[in-house]
Parts: structure tokens; sequence; C-alpha cells
């Protein structure tokens, strides 16, 4: 998809750009295969806020997405192409020769029409899931599982893609969009391709509001904020943050602190980590 530019008749529309959805079908979703989405603000089961800086944003209704592609030996016809509000990929719809219908994200250059299918015999196409196992060497992929059976977790955002760089007994090696190089059981199902709308980083919101229409809430900064309220507050006029470096409302470190967990049980995994060289 193109990125539109608009005529700056206001401040804010001169820097907006938005996504061309012209080459999406204009169809309403599958009824069959929607479900309500309720909203949490952020907010846990006795009403605290765990997540800051939610709220609002426009109503939606949840797509369910085929992740495990666990119907094998049954081709499917692409019905449409739609727009997903959960998520920055594009959706399609198809319908196996036996009537059932199902989402999956759709791959870059998957059109109305095309044949699609899963299992280890499926072609290497944009769209068709396979184990690992049956993909060649450095085929480009994307919706990895990381255990069979559980679905997709891996490589699902607008654009993405990874790459299947080696295969052992029972692992292949797969690096992804961050440059990870790990290790996933070979009997994992991927998709062929690049996931589609590749323009999306492209976006400008271009005002405010956009971005309220997400969920989103203003985030306030530190050093605007009196010291009662922050670590970073206090002074007259603008002041530095009077610490070695950045830290959250509660004094933790903001900047390079690794919060991931040290023993972690998928370190075994990683190969090489993002940002190693």
């Amino acid at each position: 998809m193109a990125i539109k530019t608009l005529n700056p008749t206001t401040p804010a529309r001169r820097a907006m750009t938005v996504t061309d959805y012209s080459g999406l079908s204009k169809v309403a979703p599958e009824k069959s295969l929607l479900e309500p989405l309720k909203k949490h603000s952020g907010r846990n089961n006795t009403g605290k806020i765990t997540v800051r800086h939610r709220g609002g944003g426009n109503r939606r209704k949840y797509r369910v997405i085929d992740f495990k592609r666990d119907k094998f030996d049954c081709p499917a016809t692409v019905q449409t192409i739609e727009y997903d509000p959960n998520r920055s990929a594009f959706i399609a719809l198809i319908q196996f020769e036996d009537g059932e219908k199902r989402y999956i994200i759709a791959p870059h250059g998957l059109k109305v029409g095309h044949k699609i299918e899963n299992g280890p015999q499926a072609d290497i196409l944009p769209g068709n899931a396979l184990p690992l196992a049956n993909i060649p060497v450095g085929t480009f992929i994307h919706n990895i599982e990381l255990y069979p059976g559980k679905g997709a977790q891996l490589a699902r955002s607008a654009g993405i893609m990874a790459q299947l760089m080696a295969k052992e007994a029972t692992y292949a090696l797969v690096r992804l969009p961050s440059s990870e190089l790990r290790q996933v059981p070979i009997n994992c199902m991927a998709t062929i391709g690049q996931v589609g709308n590749i323009d999306h980083e492209n976006v400008s919101g271009g005002k405010a509001g956009r971005t309220r229409h997400k969920g989103i809430r203003p985030t306030v900064r530190g050093s605007v904020m009196n010291p009662c309220d922050h670590p970073h507050g206090g002074g007259e006029g603008k002041s530095p943050i009077g610490r070695p470096g950045p830290v959250t409302p509660w004094g933790k470190p903001a900047l390079g602190y690794k919060t991931r967990k040290t023993n972690k049980h998928s370190d075994k995994f990683i190969v090489k980590r993002r940002g190693d060289k």
C-alpha cells in the first residue's frame, strides 16, 4: 500500500500522512469471526492502574486470526484483504474447499483469488504455511511458532520478515527482524513471505488526536513535575535531572536497564542477542 499526503488545510494536516486503503476489499468483516473486545484502560482486576497512559480510543471488535495454520491438505482461496484495527498488518479472509472461513495475516503480494495451502506438501509461495523442516534454507518467513501447535508468536507486525538460516537435527536457526539469532524447534509452523502493509512505518500521525483514537493517553515529562511527583522534578526553570541517568517515577533506571531475567529458561535457545556484534 502507498502513503497518502493530505492538503495542509490545518496545521495538523500539513505533516499528516495516512495509509492508502484503496487496495483493500470494501466489505464488512466476517461476523462469524468477530468477538467483543472490552477496554480495561490499563487497570487490573482490583481497579488499580498497572499500565499507565491507557484509556479512551475508538471501539473495536476482535478478529479471530488463525495463527496455528493447522488445517492441512485442504486448499483455500483468498476472499478479501481487510483492515484490522487490532494490529498493524492487514488480514486476509480465506475460504477452504469445505466452506470453512478463517482470517490469516496477509503477506505482501497476496491478492484476492490466490490459492494458499497449509502443511508439509505446500509450495514455497507467499501465504503458504509449512513446518520449518520443509522450508529451504535462506527463505524469508513470518508468523513463526515458538512451540509446536501453540500458534505463531514471532514476526507478525506490518512489513516484518525473518530468515531461515540453518537446520540441524531438531532445531532450525532463525534470524529475527531484531537481528537476534534464535533456535526454534524444526516442527514448528511458519508462513512464507513478508508481512504486508510494508509502508506502515512511514505513516506520520500529524496530530495528537490520532494517538488518542488508538487508546493512548498523554505522557507528561518528569522534568516539568514537582519533586514530590517525580525524581526529575523541581528546580528553577529548566533543570538537569540531577542524577547519573534518567529514572522512572519510582526511581528505577529508565535507559539501558535490562529487564529480562538472567536465568530465563529460553536463554539456551538464543544464539546471538540483538545488538551483539
